[in-house]
This record gives C-alpha cells, sequence and structure tokens, in this order.
C-alpha cells in the first residue's frame, strides 16, 4: 500500500493529488482505479483512499476510512553529532523508522567531518528526502524534521526546553541509570537524545550538560555512532508505543 502526506483538507470526502506525488503514483507505481492508498494530512488525520480517477495531470481520490495514527506518544529529538560518510543518510532512515519526530545534525568538538555552508545547505535537503522517504515506507503520519546544523551549545540551548534529555556515554557504568530514566519517562513527555561522535563527547561537552540530561549507559559494548543512535531510538520506541 502506498503512503503520501497531502497539505490540504478533504473536500467532499476526496483529494486531488497534484505534482510529484501524482506522477510517482501513476506514472512509477502505475496505480490502478480503485486501488487503496494511505494519506495523512497536516492536521494529523489518516485515511485509507481510494483511486477514483486518474487523469494527465491529477489523481482523485475518494476517503474510504479514517485510520489511527501511528506517531508515538512522545516526540522525540534526536541530536546526532554529524558523522563521516553516508553514516548519517542511515541514521536518518532508521530512526525516522522507529519514530523519531525531529533529527538535529549537531557539529561536535570531535567530529571528523567539518562542512561549509554550501554543503550543510546540499545536505539538508537530502537529509529531508530521505526523511521523507522513510516516513513514506514505514507509513508516518508525519514527516519529521531536519532541521538545520547546530553547534553544541545551540543544541544544548534547544534540548534543555524539553521535559527530557538523555545522553548515552561510554564512561558511564552500569545500567541503573538507564532503568530509571525509562521507568520516569511518561505520556506525552518530550524527549531530547544526545549522540555523540566517532571521536566520543569531550569532556568540555559532558561538563556543559552533565547537570541538565541523564546521562546513561548502553551496555558494556562501545558502539559505534549509527549503532548508538539506532539502539537509543528503538529502546525508547518501546517505551513510548502505545
Amino acid at each position: 500500500m502506498q503512503q503520501i502526506f497531502v497539505n490540504e483538507s478533504p473536500v467532499n470526502d476526496r483529494f486531488e493529488i497534484f505534482g510529484d506525488d501524482m506522477h510517482h503514483l501513476a506514472r512509477v507505481v502505475r496505480i490502478k482505479k480503485a486501488e487503496i492508498l494511505r494519506v495523512s494530512t497536516l492536521e494529523g488525520n489518516n485515511y485509507l483512499c481510494q483511486v477514483e480517477n486518474i487523469t494527465d495531470d491529477s489523481l482523485i481520490i475518494k476517503i474510504n476510512q479514517e485510520v489511527p495514527s501511528t506517531e508515538l506518544s512522545n516526540k522525540i529529538y534526536l541530536f546526532q553529532a554529524v558523522p563521516k560518510g553516508d553514516k548519517m543518510e542511515t541514521i536518518i532512515e532508521k530512526c525516522v523508522e522507529l519514530g523519531v519526530y525531529e533529527i538535529i545534525p549537531v557539529e561536535m568538538k570531535n567530529c571528523i567531518v567539518k562542512l561549509d555552508d554550501k554543503k550543510k545547505k546540499s545536505k539538508l535537503t537530502r537529509f529531508q528526502t530521505i526523511a521523507e522517504t522513510a516516513a513514506k515506507q514505514s507509513k508516518r503520519s508525519i514527516i519529521p524534521q531536519v532541521h538545520e546544523f547546530m553547534t553544541f551549545k545551540e543544541a544544548y540551548n534547544y534540548a534543555i526546553t524539553l521535559d527530557k534529555v538523555l545522553l548515552p556515554y561510554e564512561s558511564k557504568n552500569g545500567m541503573a541509570a538507564t532503568y530509571e530514566l525509562l521507568d520516569s519517562i511518561e505520556k506525552g513527555d518530550s524527549i531530547g537524545v544526545f549522540i555523540g561522535p566517532e571521536g566520543g563527547f569531550d569532556s568540555s561537552e559532558i561538563e556543559m550538560v552533565k547537570d541538565s540530561c541523564s546521562i546513561i549507559s548502553l551496555g558494556r559494548r562501545i558502539l559505534r555512532t549509527e549503532t548508538a543512535a539506532i539502539c537509543t531510538l528503538s529502546m525508547l520506541m518501546l517505551k513510548c508505543e502505545e
């Protein structure tokens, strides 16, 4: 079943689809009349719709029924240190599938990659496309936003407005703090997650956040940055899934 996101509310229980979505459905997927697809709106409504008519430049679909949201009960913000290569693309894809609400690329002291403004802009466009594709594939009810790049201090100032902030750290011993943090999460809490770079968090970064966030362990093994992000989101998904 195909998934699309629309900006408009239905008119007479129908949506008219134009542009890239129409081209993809009609020309690439070659959707047929009477086929069913899932539609999510900006208002947060979700529908199963049936293709009613296909023209040269639009697709008319009729609502069959409203269906529940697929979103978690909590909004999770991933503050991800910018990794090398295409690791960020993997992190975005998998964390969108797992339910992340927003992803914030963070330039930390030990990040290997240093990008200029032009490359950042190009990367953000690519990242947002990946988020949209992953949202469609996983039948999300929203397309998570990939935020503009932030410095660590900017990310910290953004994160402390959230209800809970956690930071997996390789120097943290024992899982007690992790279990305690998970037990403390309540439905509706906004949650920030800081994931460090390949070189690890700088001591000054830990010093900055230590009084405002929960420093936790993900176990006795050292995880790659992309593994740590996926592991943490998986853990939170199980806690926040209704």
